[in-house]
């Protein structure tokens, strides 16, 4: 069997799914793929899917799935090229987005760290952060 390779769904939880909404579409301008007023919105990528969970709506007695949920802020790297860097950094500003660190990786590649509505940590960096000389 081949190793796994990628992943194709990530959640997070937030307690105001149209806050969130508003966020990953008019913000981040990822492609809504799916909703259901009080429980989720699912985005679609590229390759992945992204699903956005009211915590409460969750659990098992709501649907077949098995429990699944977390509590507190979670975090997401959303891929994008070096160039876009400065690009990304005036779309958040014009949204009142405030960044909350830039970080340079000691191969100079940069990350951009902000917060969604629910307070889950984001960022936007190049796939090189994970360099050879960058691994923990």
């Amino acid at each position: 069997m081949k190793p796994l390779s990628h992943i194709i769904e990530t959640c997070l939880y937030v307690d105001d799914l149209a806050a969130a909404e508003h966020f990953y579409s008019e913000v981040l301008g990822l492609e809504l793929f799916s909703k259901e007023a009080g429980k989720f919105v699912f985005y679609k990528m590229t390759e992945a899917m992204l699903l956005i969970f009211d915590p409460r709506a969750s659990d098992g007695a709501a649907h077949e799935l098995p429990d699944h949920g977390a509590t507190g802020p979670g975090h997401i790297c959303f891929r994008m090229d070096d160039a876009e860097f400065p690009a990304w950094r005036e779309q958040l500003a014009k949204h009142g987005v405030a960044v909350e660190m830039e970080f340079t990786w000691p191969n100079g590649a940069r990350s951009l760290y902000f917060r969604d509505p629910a307070g889950n940590s984001l960022e936007l960096a190049p796939w090189r952060i994970w360099d050879a000389e960058n691994a923990p």
